[in-house]
């Protein structure tokens, strides 16, 4: 019983301390992963445009099912790692570009956009994938900067898409570049602020006040 209890605590210290550490990263992020492959440009966007067949190259997602349109775009439910993923595609322009977004209204932990950018080129086409995206929760900031990284979405179903596992040819290059927005972590910090000033407006004998 008394292991159990250092054990709980340990981890209780633990989820404490990245929860302390994810308030202080960023909140936005911006990530771009291109690959260049050896094939044409309508041969690329074939796979990429096919939003329902993902799951057969995806292992992480589940389910990919399309729903009535709104507002003239077209919806999906993806289920991802226990997550229901409401998806509207923003822009369709065949065959040189698609922008998804995860629903703004369903109010989930995290957000943003995909955008793919396909660019014809001598040897073939060079693929961007652009996620401009946000966590809500601190725990998962820290666990997507420090553990997972930022292109684990983008990387391991782009390159599961578009690239031939058996075929290391249809490969040409692969390039990263990522920026982080300190307006959420610096946001957080003011929220914080904020409120240890309504604190002391409220109660000015407070530990946290000026002075005490």
């Amino acid at each position: 019983m008394k292991w159990l209890l250092v054990v709980m605590g340990v981890l209780a210290g633990l989820f404490a301390l990245m929860a302390l550490i994810g308030a202080f990263v960023a909140r936005e992020h911006r990530a771009t992963s291109t690959i260049t492959l050896r094939q044409p440009p309508e041969s690329v966007w074939k796979v990429v445009r096919d939003i329902g067949g993902a799951p057969a190259w995806f292992p992480a997602l589940q389910k990919s099912e399309r729903l009535p349109d709104r507002d003239g775009h077209e919806v999906w439910r993806q289920k991802v790692g226990g997550f229901d993923v409401p998806l509207i595609v923003l822009e369709s322009s065949p065959p040189r570009k698609i922008v998804t977004q995860i629903d703004p209204k369903a109010g989930g932990a995290f957000g943003g956009t995909w955008t793919y950018e396909l660019t014809p080129e001598s040897k073939g086409t060079r693929v961007s994938v652009t996620e401009v995206g946000w966590i809500r929760n601190p725990i998962f900031r820290f666990m997507a900067r420090f553990l997972f990284g930022y292109y684990g979405s983008l990387d391991n179903p782009t390159h599961a898409r578009l690239a031939n596992p058996g075929n290391p040819s249809t490969v040409e290059s692969v390039k990263r570049d990522i920026t982080l927005s300190t307006t959420g972590a610096r946001h957080d910090a003011l929220s914080r602020r904020r409120r240890r000033r309504l604190r002391c407006a409220r109660y000015a004998h407070h530990a946290a006040c000026p002075g005490k």
